[in-house]
């Protein structure tokens, strides 16, 4: 199964997108739409307006707009670990996308920390 995935700028890397694509998965990027800088509430309601899982490592902000307005297609978050050993590498983000996926989790209306699903 696909998913529509919009990455928020700062998680755009070339080599990320460029695995989440051969994974199968429909992605645009901030830069790619043109929404570079925007406030993160617009980001989030392009994902809305596009239908699209917002890929995001600005956690924080992104769990505070999931907890005001929670409608939206879902929101992947990546948390940086203190420890840089134990920060999730792109194959990890690629990895645990497919293991959510494999159990079958619903993400609309979800914020789901994906260093969870790493395993």
């Amino acid at each position: 199964m696909s998913l529509f995935l919009l990455i928020d700028e700062d998680s755009q890397a070339k080599y990320l997108v460029n695995l989440l694509r051969a994974a199968g998965h429909d992605v645009v990027t901030a830069n790619e739409v043109e929404i570079m800088g925007l406030p993160d509430e617009e980001v989030l309601n392009y994902a809305r307006q596009q239908n699209r899982v917002v890929l995001t490592r600005n956690c924080g902000d992104f769990l505070a707009l999931h907890q005001v307005n929670p409608k939206h297609p879902g929101i992947l978050a990546i948390y940086q670990e203190s420890n840089p050993e134990r920060n999730m590498g792109y194959r990890d983000v690629v990895r645990a996308i497919e293991n959510l996926q494999a159990a079958g989790l619903v993400l609309a209306d979800q914020f789901v920390v994906l260093n969870q699903w790493r395993y």
